[in-house]
């Protein structure tokens, strides 16, 4: 993963970005994903990677949190800072498929001193790695995502394991959308004219590769007009061909949105990008 690949990234207006994070599931070779794993063998996950994560230096180097010994204060504080992961509610497909089962027994987070670095243990899969900052720089987060994955990998490798992986589908997860790279690379971008119709912000982000989200997460509202804007394929591509997707994308809705605060019209704006099969009735000026 050739992070000095990725162009125009300078080229983003930050005043527009209120965060970026990268992201990615992985799973260890060997062991039951969530879902299907018992007690013990999620301890075993938890404790395989709460080890190796302890070898990690420099930039990268932190503690791990297990759920179970938390306050609820300290859990409290890092769901609101959207840097930890809830449980389950009880109609949810992972509830459903068994990921919730001995609560919070195994589940944890370990993060480092500046909370740039994040990885999730046994919610979903057995580790989710996140790399994350308050602005636009997706060229450093991605290097940071690149080195700590790189250097969780070989933690466990050095423990005589693997992450799943198969030559034809890539890396395997929980869920069949994160084959692949499982990679999600995304920015949390103010389009307060351009979102004002979320139809129409998900047609121009479709040719764009591009999938939006509300403030939290699918199926909410933009809050304040703040869109959480990612690629959409995890299949199919590189690690770096999906986060310049991302690039190319913002890039793009950012200048839309300027010209929309210029004065140009809704439907004019849509027009130039070749969406013009929105139901009209929806688009407002």
């Amino acid at each position: 993963m050739d992070v000095s690949k990725l162009k125009n990234a300078e080229k983003i207006d930050n005043a527009y970005v209120q965060s970026t994070r990268v992201r990615a599931g992985r799973n260890i070779r060997g062991l039951s994903l969530p879902p299907g794993t018992t007690r013990s063998e999620r301890l075993e996950v938890e404790n395989l990677i709460a080890t190796g994560l302890s070898t990690l230096t420099d930039e990268l180097k932190g503690k791990y949190h297990p759920l179970s010994s938390m306050t609820k204060e300290e859990e409290d504080q890092l769901q609101k800072d959207h840097f930890l992961f809830q449980k389950p509610g009880g109609g949810t497909l992972l509830t459903g498929a068994g990921a919730a089962r001995d609560w919070p027994s195994g589940r944890g987070i370990y993060h480092n001193d500046q909370k740039t670095f994040l990885v999730w243990c046994n919610e979903e899969d057995h580790m989710r790695v996140i790399s994350m900052q308050s602005d636009g720089n997706i060229v450093e987060v991605f290097a940071r995502w690149v080195k700590a994955v790189e250097a969780v990998e070989a933690s466990i490798k050095a423990n005589g394991y693997s992450f799943m992986h198969n030559e034809h589908l890539g890396f395997l997860g929980t869920c069949p959308s994160n084959l692949g790279t499982g990679l999600r690379a995304s920015m949390f971008v103010k389009l307060e004219k351009l979102g004002a119709d979320p139809h129409a912000l998900e047609a121009v982000c479709t040719p764009l590769g591009l999938q939006p989200r509300g403030s939290a997460g699918e199926h909410s509202a933009a809050v304040g007009g703040m869109w959480d804007i990612s690629n959409k394929a995890r299949i199919g591509k590189s690690e770096v061909e999906l986060v310049q997707t991302m690039i190319d994308g913002v890039g793009k809705l950012i200048e839309l949105e300027k010209e929309l605060e210029n004065g140009k019209s809704y439907a004019d704006v849509l027009a130039s990008v070749g969406v013009t099969h929105v139901d009209q009735s929806l688009i407002k000026e």
